[in-house]
Formats: C-alpha cells, sequence, structure tokens
C-alpha cells in the first residue's frame, strides 16, 4: 500500500513539474512575441518620426534625421538578409559575424546621431556633419557590401542548380521521345537487301484423259464416258417386306 501511495505522489509531483515548465516555456513565448511586437512598433515611430524630420526641418537637424534613416533602413536590410541566408548556407556565418562587429559601429554612430539631433549649438554642429556623414558613408557601403554579396551567392546557386535541373530535363526529354527516332534509325539499320523473286514450280504433268481446259474439279457422274460400265449401288432394292400387323392399303376411289 505505501508503494502504491509513493507511485501516485511521483506522478502527481511529476505532473506538476511538467506544467510549471509548460507554463513558463508559454509565458516567455508570449513576453517574447509581445516584446518584438512593441519593438516593431517603436521602430515604426522612429522610423516615420526622421522622415517627417527629415522632410520638415532644414539644415543640420533635417540632415541628421536623414543621416539615421539611411543608417538604420541599411542596417537593417542587411541584418535580414544575412539572418535569412545563413539559414541555408553556413558559409555566410562568417559574415554574420563581421556584420555584428559593424553593428556595433552603426549602433554607436545612431546614439550619436541621435544626441546631437537635440543639441542647440547648431553652429557646433555644422561643423561635425562633414565627419558624421563620412563615417556614416563608410558604415552603409560596408553592410551594402555585405548585403549584395549574399545575395548574389544565392542568385549563384540559384542559377547552378537550374543549370543541372535543365541538364536533367534535357536529358528525361530525350529518352521520353526516343520513339521519333528509334525506329528510322532501326529501320535503316535492320532493313534486309532485297532478294530475287525465286522461279515457279514446274507444273504437274496432265492425267491422261483429261480435259485440254485444265478442269482440276472432281468428276460427276454424269459426266462419265459411254464405254464406261455402270457402278453396282452398294444396296441394290429389293422387295418390300410386309408385316401382318399393317393394314393394306385401299384402292382408289374411280367415282
Amino acid at each position: 500500500m505505501e508503494a502504491v501511495i509513493a507511485v501516485v505522489v511521483l506522478i502527481f509531483v511529476l505532473f506538476l513539474v511538467l506544467g510549471a515548465y509548460a507554463t513558463v516555456k508559454v509565458v516567455g513565448a508570449a513576453k517574447r512575441g509581445v516584446d518584438r511586437t512593441i519593438e516593431q512598433a517603436r521602430r515604426t515611430v522612429e522610423d516615420t518620426t526622421l522622415r517627417a524630420k527629415t522632410l520638415t526641418q532644414p539644415g543640420a537637424a533635417g540632415e541628421l534625421a536623414d543621416l539615421r534613416l539611411r543608417l538604420r533602413t541599411t542596417m537593417r536590410a542587411t541584418q535580414d538578409a544575412l539572418h535569412a541566408g545563413v539559414a541555408e548556407d553556413e558559409s555566410l556565418k562568417e559574415s554574420l559575424g563581421l556584420f555584428q562587429r559593424l553593428s556595433a559601429h552603426g549602433h554607436e554612430l545612431d546614439g550619436e546621431l541621435r544626441r546631437l539631433e537635440s543639441d542647440p549649438a547648431r553652429a557646433k554642429l555644422a561643423e561635425r556633419l562633414p565627419d558624421l556623414r563620412e563615417r556614416t558613408g563608410r558604415i552603409i557601403e560596408a553592410a551594402d557590401s555585405l548585403r549584395w554579396a549574399a545575395h548574389d551567392r544565392a542568385r549563384r546557386f540559384a542559377e547552378e542548380d537550374l543549370d543541372a535541373l535543365s541538364a536533367q530535363i534535357d536529358v528525361e526529354a530525350g529518352a521520353l521521345r526516343h520513339w521519333t527516332t528509334e525506329p528510322t534509325s532501326s529501320a535503316g539499320a535492320h532493313t534486309p537487301p532485297p532478294t530475287a523473286e525465286p522461279p515457279p514450280w514446274p507444273e504437274a504433268p496432265a492425267p491422261e484423259g483429261a480435259a485440254s481446259s485444265g478442269q482440276t474439279w472432281p468428276e460427276t457422274p454424269q459426266s462419265r464416258t459411254a464405254g464406261e460400265p455402270a457402278r453396282p449401288a452398294i444396296n441394290p432394292p429389293g422387295p418390300r417386306i410386309t408385316y401382318p400387323w399393317q393394314k393394306k392399303p385401299r384402292p382408289e376411289s374411280t367415282t
């Protein structure tokens, strides 16, 4: 009895542990989903704000907003391309590592540009714009190089796979169309040469007494000659036997 109770308690504890683990996993997944949604919403708001500043604020403030918008858009596109390609091509892991190092410089520059947006010293900001523009261009150019290299590599692999598939399809199509060429070639290769017509067989000599017309059908009794004696029948007709139980034929009436 004690063993049964211990087994029941152990199963109950096991169910509790599994339930707690499942609850933690579900809560974690929900939290990550919420964080991802919040991050996307915040990113959309920031991009919309930067785009509005670029169009509405002239001078250094508008140029800073434009630099931030270009930097964020390029880095995000490169990150998505590398993360999507590394799942199919493991050689992109090194490129992804390089992008992470480049991303650190990009985040540092984005933070600096965001701080300078609210700096009241416009004259000092105008002096630093050329350096900020150069740093932003270098980071954008490096990110573009990584992204387009990944695109070119994926396109090259797709073209090679398509070429191999096209070659296999051509071979299979040729095998399926073998009837269009095989009969012609086989007819030309295996057609026997024409042979001379064999000579006719000699005609059999006509029997004695046969007609000159070449009649081969058997003769009928009427076609016998007058000089031949008639052959007797197998069962010659004899007198008809009468039996006592048979009735005598009645004479025909003359009236």
